[in-house]
C-alpha cells in the first residue's frame, strides 16, 4: 500500500507517440502551462511543449475518469508533477526528444524516464567527463568506436531516468552512481556511493520506441513488469482498472527484473 492508502502496482505502462499530431492536442492546456508555453522563445520548443503536455494530459485521462482539462497539477519543490485532482495515487514522468515523446505512468512507485534521439557527439568524451562517473567512462571507452555513441545515450538516458525517478535534481551528483551502458546488456543501476543499498532499490529498463532513438525507464523496486503502448489522438477512453487490461496490444519490456527480447 503507498502513504495514502493506494495500491502499489508491479506494472509500469510507458505510451509513446511522435509529435507529428493534431494542433488540437495541445488545446486541453490550463492557464500557466499556456503561459510557460508563450515563455519559449522559438517556435519549435514552444509548439513540442505545448503537444507533448497536450498528449500527457491525454494519457492521464485515461487513468483519472477525466476530461484532459480538469486534470490540476501540482509541483514537487525540484518541478516534478503530479497529479493533485482528481485525487489519485498515479506517478508519472514524461520526456520528449526531437519529433518522439515518452510518458511513463504506474501506481505507488516513483518513476522516471528518457529518451534522446541518437545524433553526432563530437563533443562526447567532454560531456563523458563532466556528467559520467569515472567508472562509467572507463566502461565508455572501453566500447568498441563503433558502440561508443550508443554507449553514452544508455548511459546518459539511463543516469537521467533514474535522477528523474528519484525526484531531488540536482542534489544527485551524476559521478556519484554508476549504471551499465554496454550495447546489449542489460541496463542496471550498478552502485551508488552515497547510499549503496539503492541498488537493491531501483529497476532500470532500456527502451527503444522507435528507430534511431534511445531510452530508459527507472521505477523503484524489483520484479517490476514494463509495457510499451503506443498513443493516438482519440484514445481517451476511460480505463477504470488501468494496470489490467492492456496487455493484448502490450509489448512488454522486461518482467521479473529481466529484460525480454
Amino acid at each position: 500500500m503507498t502513504s495514502d492508502g493506494g495500491q502499489v502496482t508491479s506494472e509500469v505502462h510507458l505510451w509513446w507517440s511522435t509529435l507529428n499530431q493534431p494542433e488540437s492536442v495541445g488545446d486541453v492546456l490550463s492557464a500557466d502551462e499556456q503561459a510557460r508555453a508563450a515563455r519559449f522563445h522559438f517556435a519549435r520548443d514552444r509548439r513540442r511543449f505545448i503537444l507533448a503536455r497536450g498528449m500527457l494530459r491525454h494519457i492521464l485521462a485515461q487513468y483519472v475518469d477525466r476530461q484532459p482539462q480538469e486534470i490540476k497539477f501540482q509541483y514537487s519543490l525540484h518541478g516534478k508533477p503530479r497529479v493533485a485532482d482528481p485525487p489519485t495515487d498515479l506517478e508519472f514522468n514524461l520526456t520528449h526528444s526531437e519529433e518522439l515523446v515518452l510518458c511513463a505512468i504506474t501506481r505507488g512507485r516513483p518513476v522516471g524516464v528518457d529518451v534522446e534521439h541518437l545524433r553526432p557527439m563530437p563533443d562526447l568524451a567532454q560531456v563523458a567527463a563532466s556528467s559520467f562517473s569515472l567508472v562509467e567512462q572507463i566502461a565508455l571507452f572501453a566500447l568498441k568506436p563503433d558502440e561508443r555513441l550508443r554507449g553514452f545515450f544508455n548511459c546518459w538516458t539511463r543516469k537521467e531516468a533514474y535522477v528523474k525517478a528519484r525526484g531531488n535534481g540536482l542534489r544527485m551528483p551524476l559521478n556519484a552512481f554508476d549504471v551499465s551502458l554496454k550495447p546489449g546488456e542489460p541496463a542496471a543501476l550498478l552502485a551508488n556511493r552515497l547510499d549503496p543499498a539503492e541498488v537493491m532499490r531501483w529497476s532500470l529498463a532500456e527502451v527503444s520506441p522507435a528507430e534511431e532513438y534511445v531510452g530508459a525507464v527507472a521505477v523503484q523496486g524489483q520484479g517490476v513488469r514494463v509495457e510499451l503502448h503506443r498513443w493516438e489522438p482519440g484514445e481517451d477512453v476511460p480505463v477504470r482498472e488501468p494496470f489490467a487490461g492492456l496487455r493484448a496490444t502490450s509489448t512488454p519490456i522486461f518482467a521479473n527484473g529481466k529484460e525480454k527480447n
